[in-house]
């Protein structure tokens, strides 16, 4: 009988030790150090030991990333700082570019890319892509006065584009596919078809989301019939930050509750 009381000794023991290591791991979990110190999420490691935020971003994109007297400004700008806020930390911006960013992440040069950037689930496996934030996709704008609401009604319809831009493939796409509206590519920049869309040279103009709102919120007499593409914005985190990538979707569930986005819509796009 000493032999299955040794036995049935050992096996506590073992349980025992298994419960501890479970409790460990979910201790690491929390704090992005495992039981030995290694940083089982190194980057939010790094994060909390430094007090930073590293974020890489592609200076020179307005209104989203820019330079404004000597320093980083924009809708992402703010929207780093807010995050990094509710982290209880500092954002500190490492100037990058939409070709490099990945490569950033990788190599530790940054812990986060805020920066309009695509949602790419092809790279999925060279990052943790966050909840979308804003919608860049392609609009159909028309004035207030006008019968289109949506682009069902373009039929015979002039519709202006900026020539070579996202909204002109859209636009030549749906001819091809049977669509009877006129295209007139005519136009240098989304601004342009939107100012010959006020002037009343044509019925209708395809621009992107942040070109809308701008337009928008200088002429009221123009609005959006329908959201005609869908290409929203995320933050990117390296694959292994799995608490970053936690810790900001839980941030910006909290920033669009408090209204974060509606404020940084009206300050940045006018």
């Amino acid at each position: 009988m000493r032999w299955r009381r040794d036995g049935r000794r050992r096996f506590d023991a073992v349980a025992l030790l298994i419960i501890a290591g479970y409790a460990a791991l979910a201790v690491s979990a929390q704090t992005g150090l495992n039981v030995v110190g290694q940083g089982l999420d190194p980057v939010w490691a790094g994060v909390q030991q430094r007090r930073t935020l590293r974020v890489a971003v592609d200076l020179g994109f307005y209104p989203f990333t820019w330079m404004e007297d000597g320093n980083p400004a924009g809708y992402d700008i703010d929207l780093a700082h807010a995050i990094a806020a509710r982290l209880g930390v500092q954002a500190e911006f490492i100037p990058s570019g939409l070709d490099s960013i990945y490569d950033d992440l990788a190599a530790r040069r940054a812990d986060i890319a805020i920066s309009a950037l695509p949602y790419a689930p092809e790279l999925g496996w060279r990052a943790r892509f966050s909840q979308f934030y804003f919608d860049a996709g392609q609009m159909l704008v028309v004035r207030s006065d006008s019968s289109i609401t949506s682009e069902a009604d373009l039929t015979a319809h002039v519709v202006g584009v900026a020539l070579g831009s996202d909204a002109d493939t859209l636009a030549r796409r749906r001819l091809m596919e049977g669509a009877s509206f006129v295209l007139r590519p005519d136009y240098d920049t989304p601004a342009d078809a939107l100012a010959a869309l006020q002037r009343g040279e044509v019925d209708a103009v395809i621009v992107d989301h942040p070109a809308a709102l701008i337009a928008m919120a200088h002429a009221p007499e123009l609005r959006v019939a329908q959201a005609l593409t869908f290409e929203p914005y995320v933050i990117a985190v390296a694959p292994e930050a799995y608490r970053l990538h936690e810790a900001v979707n839980q941030a910006l569930d909290a920033l669009r509750a408090e209204g974060f986005f509606e404020e940084a819509q009206q300050k940045w796009f006018r």
